[in-house]
């Protein structure tokens, strides 16, 4: 009998250390839930207004530059993170607002150049070429795309010429320049801003040389709107490439004022396509509270991603990080 209670006892004694060393089921369920909605944050910068956002890291420090604000004098925003969670406005010795592109090259509408989606990319040889999109002279209504170069990555950045990279008025302009290396051959990305003239708004793509602003080769279009569902409108390219070869266009479909904006996606095993779109966004609105989310980059890595979603502020800024398996991207 004494020995049956000892068992009993030792049994009970050995149940509760499992039950207290053991996690419990419900409440890695909630913390996994947490760190689901915690994988995107922001708005950052104060929740300023800092929309179209790019990023670059250059040895250990992150790189964000933005559109500009309307009514700003500054024509390119830049902001600095070194842990990608904490950023900071870049700021003159005054405490005024450092602006990237001072100056304009002469194709700009100098009196509202609207100066839109800056992306930059570092070069072979270490140069920084930053595309950007402005207002032209010569059809103030219509975008066209620019380049700019600098030896420091905060710039000042210079125009290479006096004249816009990208135009195509009649199709409606140019607009959302977005660079790529894919192994050493680079590439740009566009969307033709038809919709401000009630045309298709494809995007599209060409190869350009080392330097990063000669044009190479044929220019291809690799995504239309699908009409009503995109709102007629499709932008903001950003491409990513997974460790299996795996191409992956980000786009934005829709006005960035309504809720229809969102950070979708398509893929293909060629650069060119064909693509095949994911049928939901990764990211939208009602995601993590998020209202209108889009104009998405997507660092280097593959594993980095800004964009912007509707604040008190304007558009302000958000981070997560980024996973690409199989077909399929992800947040977290």
């Amino acid at each position: 009998m004494f020995r049956l209670l000892s068992f009993i006892a030792a049994l009970w004694a050995l149940l509760f250390q499992i039950c207290v060393a053991s996690p419990i089921l419900g409440a890695n369920i909630e913390r996994n839930s947490l760190a689901k909605r915690d994988t995107i944050v922001g708005p950052k910068i104060g929740g300023a207004n800092f929309a179209d956002p790019c990023i670059l890291k250059v040895d250990f420090t992150w790189y964000a530059f933005a559109t500009r604000t309307i009514g700003s004098s500054i024509h390119i925003q830049v902001a600095t993170s070194t842990d990608f969670v904490n950023w900071n406005l870049v700021r003159n010795s005054d405490g005024s607002q450092w602006d990237a592109l001072p100056n304009l090259p002469k194709w700009v509408y100098a009196n509202s150049p609207n100066t839109w989606a800056p992306d930059v990319n570092r070069m072979d040889d270490g140069t920084f070429v930053m595309y950007y999109s402005a207002s032209t002279s010569f059809s103030t209504q219509h975008h066209c795309l620019g380049a700019a170069t600098s030896k420091n990555i905060l710039g000042p950045y210079t125009s290479t010429s006096d004249n816009a990279l990208i135009c195509n008025i009649p199709a409606g302009g140019a607009i959302d320049p977005s660079g790529y290396n894919d192994n050493g051959q680079r590439y740009l990305l566009w969307k033709i801003d038809g919709n401000s003239d009630g045309k298709p708004t494809p995007i599209r793509i060409t190869k350009v040389a080392k330097d990063g602003v000669t044009l190479q080769g044929q220019i291809s279009t690799i995504l239309n709107n699908e009409g009503a569902a995109d709102g007629n409108i499709i932008e903001a390219p950003s491409l990513a490439k997974s460790a299996s070869g795996t191409y992956f266009l980000f786009f934005s479909p829709g006005l960035f004022t309504t809720s229809r904006y969102s950070v979708s996606y398509a893929t293909a095993s060629n650069i060119l396509g064909p693509y095949t779109r994911n049928p939901t966004p990764m990211i939208a609105t009602g995601t993590d509270g998020l209202t209108s989310p889009g104009g998405a980059d997507i660092d280097h890595d593959a594993s980095h991603v800004v964009f912007h979603a509707n604040s008190k502020s304007g558009r302000s800024m958000y981070t997560a990080r980024l996973t690409l398996n199989g077909n399929t991207a992800s947040i977290g």
